[in-house]
């Protein structure tokens, strides 16, 4: 069965790799790998098969960026606590944790150490059934 997904991969741009890898660990508190691709250097987020991963990018062409598309990273259990660990971190919060309708979830923007606003996401409230969206594009005409 092929997979749907929107999103297959996805890069955060760095100048500073070590920093933001720093950053995203403290934030997130995961464990990221480092790998070399050619010129470009990667801090690849850990994720399982056959899931979306993503990593942060430092080399030719990265540039980060405070505006543009969002990205949204699993915040874990608590979005609260890794808000917590944002400011620690050397980054800072734009938008505070918001609720999502319905019991969606929450939500919150940061900008990280490289100046990208980056979203983080607690998906589903306690009790609440988590919603598979199936909405799909149509042609109007």
């Amino acid at each position: 069965m092929q997979k749907k997904d929107a999103i297959t991969w996805f890069e955060i741009p760095a100048t500073d790799l070590d920093r933001a890898a720093r950053f995203y660990e403290t934030v997130l508190g995961v464990e990221m790998k480092r790998e070399q691709m050619g010129p470009q250097r990667m801090a690849v987020f850990p994720y399982e098969m056959p899931g979306v991963g993503g990593c942060i990018a430092a080399g030719d062409g990265n540039r980060p960026a405070d505006h543009g598309n969002l990205l949204y990273l699993g915040a874990g259990a608590s979005l609260k606590a890794a808000l917590g660990r944002v400011e620690r971190a050397g980054g800072r919060i734009v938008l505070g944790q918001t609720e999502l309708p319905d019991g969606m979830g929450l939500f919150a923007h940061i900008v990280d150490t490289e100046g990208n606003r980056v979203g983080l996401q607690r998906p589903c409230l306690r009790g609440a059934q988590r919603r598979r969206s199936t909405h799909s594009l149509r042609r109007h005409g």
